[in-house]
C-alpha cells in the first residue's frame, strides 16, 4: 500500500487529519461562509448557566423555555466532545474559561443547513457560537437545546488525546496553550495567581501605600546581587541592563518625600534555571518612611496571612517536602504565631556536637572583635575568625570561593547548608552578616551584623526585608566594597557604584523599612505546586528547532 505523504499547504507541513480539517475549511469558504466569524453577542458562560438553571428541575426547565421564545440562551465555546445519535440528533461537549456545558442538535429545531454545517464540518477544537433554550435530558443532564448555530473559528491541528493528554512535560510549557485547553486544574492554578496578586495589591493599598513604577532598562544595575541581562540603546548609544531589583529606585521615591511606596514588577537575572528559578520573575517591594525591622516582622506576616485566608478561605496549607529523596505531604498552620530566630543562633541548633563545638568558637571571637576599640586586636580576632570558619567549611565540604573574604560570608554558608532546608513552619531569620547585606542599616548591638530578615516556610525562603541604610557615607564604603568583590571574582557583585543613588541619600532619606516579597514562589506555596515553571504561563526554554 503506497504511504500517504504529508502535504505542504501554504508554506506549513499538514498531516493527514490536519489536511482533512484544510479541505472543510476551502469548501466552506468556496460556500462564501465565514469560517473566522467576527463576534458573537453571548448572555451566558457556562458558570451562569450552571448557576441560574442547575436547581431547576425538567419541568421548571420547560415552563421557562416556553415563556422564553424570544429571549434564547446565547452562549459560547470550544467543540471538546461530540456524539451522534443516529442521523438527526447529536449530543456535543463544548467548553469555555469557567467549564464545560452540554448541547443538543436535532433536524427538528434546526435547519439542515446549520445542523449539516456541525455533523459534517465540525471538529473537535472548533469554536461554535450557540442560541438556544435550556432543557434537561433524560439522565437529567442541563443542557442547551440548540435553535441556531454559527461556526467562529476552525481549528486545523487536533487537540492531543483526552486521556493521555500531553505526556512530555516540557511540550507542556512550551504549548503552554494546549495545556490550558486539556487540563482544567492548570487553568485554575493561574486564576488564582491573579487572586493572589490582586490580594496583594488589595492589602498594601488599605495600608495607605501608593503603587508606583520605575524602570525596567537602567544604565546600572544594583539592589540585589545577580547577573543582570544586557541590551543596546540605540539611541543613547551605550548598553543597558534590564533590572535585577526596583530597590533603588523605590528608595529615591522616599527621598523625593513619598512615604509608602510599592511596586509589583518583573525582575530579570541572567542565571540559572530549576524549579526554584526563572530568569525573569515577579517580586513585590515595598518601603514604609520612619519605620525599621521591628514594624517588617508583622506587616510580611499580617500580608502573607490575608493572601492565603482572602485566596484559600482559611490558613492552613498543605505542601510537600523533600526529606532523604523521599516526598511527605506536610501540613503548615499559619495561623500560630511565626518563629523569630537569629541566623547564629538558627546555625547554633545544629545537631552535630563537633560541628557547634567549632562553631562556638568562632562566634565567640566575633562577640570579642564585635566590642573591641582596639584596631589592631579587631584585625588580628577577625583572621581568626575567618580561619577557624574556612577550616570549619572545608571539613563539610563546603565551598568557600575567593570572594567569600569575609567570615560573614561563611557563616551565610553554614546556614545555607545545615539549616536553611529544616526550616518547614513559617519562620524569620533576622540578624544577617554585613557582608552579605550591603543595603542593610547595621544592628544597634553589632557591627558586623545588620538589621535584616528573611521569611523561610517550607525550606525555601519568601521574603528579604530589612532597615534601610540611609547613611550615605557607609552606602559608599558598602558599594566600593562590592565593585572590589566583583574583581575578586563574584560576578553577581555590582560592577561599579551607582553615585545618583548615593547623591539621592546625600540629600537626606529617612529611616526607611523596605521588604521584598517572591510572587511566584508565594503561588507555588498556596496552589501547591513544585515548580516555579508550574505558576508562569510562559517559561523559560531552551530553544529547539521546528
Amino acid at each position: 500500500m503506497e504511504q500517504k505523504q504529508e502535504q505542504l499547504i501554504n508554506g506549513r507541513v499538514f498531516k493527514e487529519q490536519e489536511e482533512n480539517r484544510y479541505q472543510k475549511l476551502l469548501e466552506l469558504e468556496k460556500e462564501h461562509y465565514d469560517v473566522y466569524g467576527r463576534n458573537w453577542q453571548r448572555n451566558y458562560n457556562s458558570s451562569t448557566l450552571n448557576q441560574e438553571f442547575n436547581n431547576k428541575d425538567k419541568e421548571q426547565l420547560e415552563k421557562l423555555a416556553h415563556k422564553a421564545k424570544t429571549d434564547q440562551i446565547k452562549i459560547a465555546g470550544r467543540l471538546m466532545t461530540k456524539r451522534a445519535m443516529g442521523k438527526n440528533s447529536i449530543f456535543a461537549d463544548l467548553q469555555d474559561q469557567y467549564g464545560r456545558f452540554q448541547i443538543y442538535l436535532n433536524t427538528n429545531n434546526l435547519n439542515h443547513k446549520e445542523f449539516n454545517l456541525f455533523a459534517d464540518y465540525g471538529d473537535i477544537g472548533d469554536f461554535f457560537g450557540i442560541e438556544g433554550q435550556i432543557m434537561r435530558t433524560k439522565t437529567g443532564e442541563l443542557t442547551v437545546k440548540v435553535l441556531k448555530l454559527v461556526m467562529l473559528a476552525k481549528a486545523l491541528r487536533p487537540l492531543p488525546d483526552k486521556w493521555h493528554g500531553i505526556k512530555n512535560i516540557e511540550d507542556r510549557y512550551r504549548h503552554r496553550y494546549l495545556d490550558l485547553i486539556i487540563n482544567h486544574e492548570v487553568k485554575d492554578v493561574f486564576i488564582k495567581r491573579t487572586a493572589i496578586i490582586n490580594a496583594l495589591r488589595e492589602y498594601f493599598n488599605q495600608q495607605g501605600y501608593l503603587e508606583v513604577e520605575t524602570p525596567i532598562l537602567q544604565d546600572i544595575y544594583g539592589g540585589a546581587t545577580a547577573k543582570p541581562f544586557v541590551t543596546f540603546h540605540n539611541a543613547l548609544n551605550t548598553n543597558f541592563y534590564l533590572r535585577i531589583a526596583t530597590e533603588l529606585h523605590l528608595k529615591r521615591l522616599i527621598v523625593g518625600g513619598f512615604e509608602g511606596v510599592y511596586e509589583i514588577g518583573r525582575l530579570f537575572r541572567n542565571e540559572g534555571i530549576s524549579p526554584k528559578h526563572n530568569p525573569e520573575f515577579t517580586t513585590v517591594e515595598a518601603y514604609i518612611a520612619y519605620q525599621d525591622i521591628n514594624f517588617l516582622f508583622p506587616l510580611i506576616e499580617n500580608t502573607i496571612k490575608y493572601i492565603i485566608n482572602k485566596v484559600n478561605k482559611n490558613l492552613t496549607i498543605t505542601a510537600k517536602k523533600v526529606t532523604n529523596d523521599a516526598i511527605e505531604e506536610v501540613s503548615l498552620d499559619f495561623s500560630k504565631p511565626w518563629k523569630r530566630i537569629k541566623m547564629i543562633d538558627a546555625i547554633k541548633q545544629v545537631d552535630d556536637k563537633k560541628f557547634t563545638q567549632e562553631f562556638n568558637k568562632i562566634v565567640h571571637l566575633i562577640e570579642q572583635y564585635d566590642k573591641n576599640d582596639n584596631e589592631k586586636l579587631v584585625v588580628k580576632q577577625k583572621a581568626q575568625a575567618y580561619k577557624l570558619a574556612v577550616a570549619l567549611a572545608k571539613k563539610y565540604q563546603i565551598k568557600v570561593d575567593k570572594h567569600h573574604t569575609g567570615v560573614g560570608h561563611i557563616i551565610n554558608l553554614f546556614f545555607e547548608h545545615f539549616v536553611e532546608e529544616t526550616l518547614v513552619e513559617p519562620t524569620f531569620i533576622y540578624h544577617y552578616p554585613v557582608e552579605i547585606s550591603p543595603l542593610a542599616k547595621l544592628s544597634k548591638d553589632s557591627v558586623n551584623f545588620t538589621d535584616r530578615l528573611e521569611l523561610f516556610i517550607n525550606g525555601r525562603e519568601y521574603a528579604n526585608a530589612y532597615s534601610e541604610l540611609n547613611n550615605p557615607i557607609q552606602q559608599y564604603q558598602r558599594f566600593q566594597e562590592q565593585v572590589a568583590e566583583k574583581a575578586q571574582g563574584n560576578d553577581e557583585a555590582a560592577s561599579e557604584i551607582d553615585i545618583d543613588y548615593v547623591t539621592a541619600l546625600e540629600y537626606g532619606m529617612p529611616p526607611t523599612a523596605g521588604l521584598g516579597i517572591g510572587i511566584d514562589r508565594l503561588v507555588m506555596l498556596i496552589t501547591g505546586q513544585d515548580s516555579i515553571k508550574d505558576v508562569l504561563f510562559f517559561p523559560q526554554l531552551k530553544k529547539i528547532n521546528n
